[in-house]
Parts: structure tokens; C-alpha cells; sequence
């Protein structure tokens, strides 16, 4: 069965708009796992804007499975290697950026990832690298060790017609190299509850991590049954 990680950031970010203590992150959570969330997913940012040091570590205590999204730092890796999540996903990150945009650079990066890397699988935890769908850079995710790749969907989220179509090529043709040379295939970025059925095209899926537009939905049908919904279309998938 294709796994669902839901992300939770925009619970967080909706409580620091106002300072307050709610909505509390780890209800949220574990309303994503008793609605079918196989994991939940966190972006623990250097500057804190949404989760913090705090919800990172309550949430690691109160799931079945959290993957931390981290950038490829000093401090996150320590963090990391100290909390011991079931896995972590590194990506790029800019301070002024809304959103993650685009995939980690391994190639202009080789040297710190391969290091954080290896960190991280020394405690034991699971690794996958946020990337383009580009040839280099899984071959070289392949090349670090890395466990799993999450191919960045967010352009293909963002385009329209014939412009899709070719990104959908793309991240087609990265699940099918990415499976051949080991890794698994995670997806994730601008999916929601419509071009999901695009992302359904890609081989050897693993897992799909989505947080804006099930977070969005919810408002107005609550967090259950928005991760209901989205689980009851992702049980149409077949590798």
C-alpha cells in the first residue's frame, strides 16, 4: 500500500500567526494517524517559524513515525542524531523562501550531505534526499548512500497542459532510474486531492508526503476526514 505522510507544519504555522498555544501540533498528529497517516512529517526550520524545538520532541514521543525534514547543517544534524527520528529528509532551505523551492543540490553539496549521511545512519535512521528529478543528482543519491529519494513534485503541481505532461516525464523516468540503482521512491510538494491522480503515473511509489492542501481541506471538513479522503484516493495506486 502506498504510504501517506502528512505534514504538520501548517498546523504550527497557523498558532504562531497569533502567539498561542493552539492548535496543538501533536493532536493534529495523531489525528493524521488515527485517520490513516502511515507517518507524520515535520520541517524542524533554522529559524523556527512554524515548528520548534519543543514540538519536534513531543511529537517524536506521542507518533508511530516521524520523518524530520532538516537542512544539511551542523545543528540539525546534531539535533537529529540526539532525537533519533525514523528517518529524515534533507533539503535545501532559503530564510526568505514561503515554501521549500526546488530540490537539494547533491552535486554542489556533495561533501555535506554525504557527511550528514552518514551521521544520520549511524543512529540508525533512515535517510532520503529531497531532489529535481534529474539524472545527476540521483546518481548521486545513490552515490552518498542515501536510503530513499523524495523526488520534488512542486513543478509539476505548478504546471498546466503540455508543460505537465513533461514534468510528469520527468519524474517518471527519475522513479524508474532511482528504483534501478536501489532506492526507494518517495514523492512530494504541491500535491493535492486533484493532480494526485497524475502522480498516480509514477512507478514504484513508496510513500507520499503532503501537508498544505490536506491542512487547507480540513478547515472546512475537518483534519479526518481531509486525511480520510486523501488516503481513500491513494488506495487506487498500483506500483
Amino acid at each position: 500500500m502506498l504510504k501517506l505522510g502528512v505534514n504538520v507544519d501548517h498546523v504550527a504555522t497557523l498558532r504562531q500567526a497569533r502567539g498561542e498555544k493552539f492548535p496543538d501540533v501533536v493532536k493534529a498528529a495523531l489525528v493524521c494517524e488515527a485517520a490513516g497517516a502511515w507517518g507524520i512529517t515535520t520541517h524542524l526550520r533554522e529559524d523556527r517559524r512554524h515548528i520548534n524545538d519543543v514540538d519536534l520532541v513531543a511529537i517524536h514521543g506521542a507518533v508511530r513515525h516521524l520523518n524530520m525534514e532538516m537542512a544539511v547543517t551542523d545543528e540539525m544534524v546534531q539535533i537529529a542524531t540526539g532525537l533519533v527520528p525514523n528517518s529524515c529528509c534533507l533539503v535545501p532551505e532559503k530564510r526568505q523562501e514561503l515554501t521549500t523551492e526546488g530540490g537539494l543540490n547533491v552535486a554542489e553539496n556533495l561533501s555535506k550531505v554525504s557527511k550528514a549521511v552518514a551521521a544520520l545512519q549511524a543512529k540508525k535512521i533512515a535517510v532520503s534526499l529531497f531532489i529535481d528529478p534529474e539524472e545527476r543528482q540521483i546518481a548521486l543519491a545513490a552515490e552518498v548512500g542515501a536510503d530513499m529519494v523524495e523526488l520534488h513534485t512542486g513543478s509539476y503541481a505548478n504546471a498546466r497542459g503540455a508543460d505537465q505532461v513533461r514534468e510528469l516525464d520527468r519524474l517518471i523516468d527519475g522513479a524508474e532510474l532511482a528504483a534501478s540503482l536501489g532506492l526507494k521512491v518517495n514523492a512530494g510538494h504541491g500535491i493535492d486531492y486533484e493532480n494526485i491522480a497524475g502522480v498516480f503515473k509514477i512507478p514504484h511509489l513508496n510513500e507520499l508526503n503532503i501537508g498544505f492542501s490536506i491542512i487547507s481541506k480540513a478547515l472546512f471538513v475537518g483534519l479526518d476526514k481531509a486525511v480520510r479522503e486523501m488516503r481513500d484516493l491513494m488506495d487506487a495506486y498500483t506500483l
